[in-house]
């Protein structure tokens, strides 16, 4: 079982204001991610925004237009002020908000911090261009950025206490993020294209005629990009099925959170589904009138009694 810490009652002003720094950057930069987090209380949403913020950091890293040396010397600084976290070094005075929000939320909850290094790799791996010839290779790289956010926001939920196999709890919370990452960059493939980086595996691309790549808004000639998509859709969803079993662990309002946001990125998969090509034209995304109905969904407990059902103790066992 894992156990969240008590929040101090009192906060102070500046772990106040960094901690209103971080939920704004999440509120303008993170609007799927928003809609989950807003159905937590406050310590834990507050926590959720810090990680967040330092997440986010990493990401427009890597994501910029520095050189790539340069980058990789500002990822290595961000590891540094990492471990400032890590070793209780960050004061509530400090000149970085994120630092200071980030410090807080480790000190309420058992975060494990050694998720973000495993980030920073992720994003480094980036930089230098790498590609993935096998599914096996792509998920290593999916397990640093967003199977490792998944094991940080398990350290804010926690699990309920007696859960029936909590012990596998930081597995399932990893496996929803590398559906959640796997979704993303089916989403973003022309949009990644244009950046140069290619994240879907070689051999399924070779597998549907698509190694030429995406640089338009028609597949390549002579490719089925439909199969390639449906094929990497059935990939993401068995994940999202095996991720889901971590939604009864929970308590009420963080499984909420985990279905919510889940559930966004699976109604995703469901349009990028039923028009594959939409992805080569532009980003498809979810209309906020529809992002409000999943997060009702999520806090009505439907997905997770529904996971209820469908997961017998035998199972469980089965799969330990």
């Amino acid at each position: 079982m894992i156990r969240t810490v008590d929040s101090p009652s009192h906060v102070s002003a500046p772990v106040l204001a960094a901690y209103s720094y971080c939920e704004t950057v999440t509120g303008q930069q993170a609007r799927n991610f928003a809609y989950g987090i807003r159905l937590l209380p406050t310590p834990k949403r507050r926590a959720m925004s810090a990680l967040y913020a330092f997440s986010r950091r990493v990401d427009d890293i890597g994501d910029g237009d520095l050189a790539d040396q340069v980058k990789l010397k500002r990822l290595e600084e961000t590891r540094a002020l990492l471990a400032r976290v890590r070793e209780g070094e960050v004061e509530d005075d400090d000149t970085d908000p994120v630092a200071v929000a980030l410090a807080h939320a480790a000190r309420a909850f058992p975060i494990p911090l050694g998720g973000l290094d495993e980030l920073i790799d992720g994003v480094q791996m980036d930089v230098r261009g790498e590609t993935y010839e096998t599914w096996d290779d792509l998920k290593a790289y999916c397990r640093c950025v967003a199977g490792a956010i998944g094991r940080l926001s398990l350290g804010v939920f926690g699990t309920e206490p007696g859960a029936r196999g909590a012990e596998r709890a930081s597995e399932y919370a990893d496996t929803l993020g590398l559906a959640l990452q796997l979704t993303n960059i089916l989403r973003d493939v022309r949009e990644d294209a244009a950046g140069g980086r290619t994240y879907l595996p070689a051999d399924d691309l070779a597998k549907f005629g698509c190694s030429a790549g995406f640089d338009g808004p028609t597949p390549p000639e002579g490719s089925d990009f439909a199969g390639l998509v449906h094929f990497e859709v059935r990939r993401a969803r068995a994940l999202f099925a095996e991720g889901y079993r971590l939604l009864p662990m929970l308590d009420r309002r963080s499984g909420a959170c985990v279905a919510a946001m889940a559930g966004i990125y699976r109604r995703l998969l469901d349009r990028i589904e039923r028009d594959p090509e939409a992805v080569l034209r532009g980003r498809v995304s979810l209309p906020g009138r529809e992002k409000a109905y999943v997060a009702v969904r999520g806090l009505s407990g439907l997905d997770t009694r529904h996971v209820t059902r469908h997961v017998s103790p035998r199972s469980v066992r089965r799969r330990a």
